[in-house]
């Protein structure tokens, strides 16, 4: 009898647990489709782009959640302005649970609408053409979301040297193509902190490499060469 007993109470934790599990995963994927459906309604797509459709105003989102926190979004969502006082982005003053979904929503956005060779820079047009590739690659990677247009820079960053993460205009000085791949590939896991006793960076390098295939990173690499028109140097 006890032993029933301890069976039957350990086969009601585990379908408790499972329940509980799956109810969890439930309420993150109505978070999602909530968020999906106020990204829509919030006319988000208005300036920025996911999975080919929207605006170009803003940084394409399809992968922004490969390459940003959802700390920082919720920071980013919360003020934009404060991270970044010159923003064209508005402050929508959302809402707790709204600002969540939308949160939810884009940490979700890891590029898989771009898999399997439907990425923009798979178009036939730019076979042959590494340069053209590379811009569009970091174009709808969302590169210039963090390095700027054109690799201009400009964009903040907390708790770094200059308080800036770098211009890609002068890149090639400081990088064979080699390395430059590399870094692309293997990513910068944490921001060096300009201060170690404040909190650390958000922002940092993404592991690229998990991505993008080698050729893909030879076409980042030869664009951001071709932002130094002075520098030339063969692989």
């Amino acid at each position: 009898m006890a032993r029933f007993f301890r069976t039957s109470l350990l086969a009601t934790a585990a379908a408790i647990g499972l329940s509980a599990c799956s109810s969890n995963t439930d309420s993150i994927q109505d978070q999602v489709s909530i968020g999906k459906a106020n990204f829509q309604g919030f006319g988000c797509a208005t300036c920025h782009t996911v999975a080919g459709l929207g605006g170009s105003l803003g940084p394409d989102l399809t992968m922004v959640g490969f390459r940003k926190s959802s700390e920082w979004l919720d920071l980013w969502l919360s003020s934009p302005e404060s991270w970044k006082h010159n923003t064209l982005m508005p402050n929508f003053y959302l809402k707790e649970p709204a600002r969540k979904s939308l949160v939810a929503y884009l940490a979700s956005l890891k590029g898989e609408a771009y898999a399997d060779g439907h990425a923009p820079w798979n178009d036939p047009a730019l076979e042959g053409d590494m340069v053209k590739k590379g811009q569009v690659i970091f174009t709808h990677a969302g590169c210039a979301g963090c390095h700027g247009v054109g690799g201009q820079g400009g964009y903040p960053n907390n708790n770094v040297a200059g308080g800036l993460i770098p211009s890609l205009i002068q890149a090639s000085d400081g990088y064979s193509k080699e390395e430059l791949a590399e870094k692309i590939i293997r990513g910068v896991p944490q921001s060096v902190p300009a201060d170690p006793k404040a909190p650390p960076p958000m922002l940092h390098m993404p592991t690229w490499g998990e991505k993008f295939s080698i050729e893909e990173v030879q076409a980042l690499v030869e664009y951001i060469y071709s932002l130094n028109p002075h520098k030339e140097e063969a692989w």
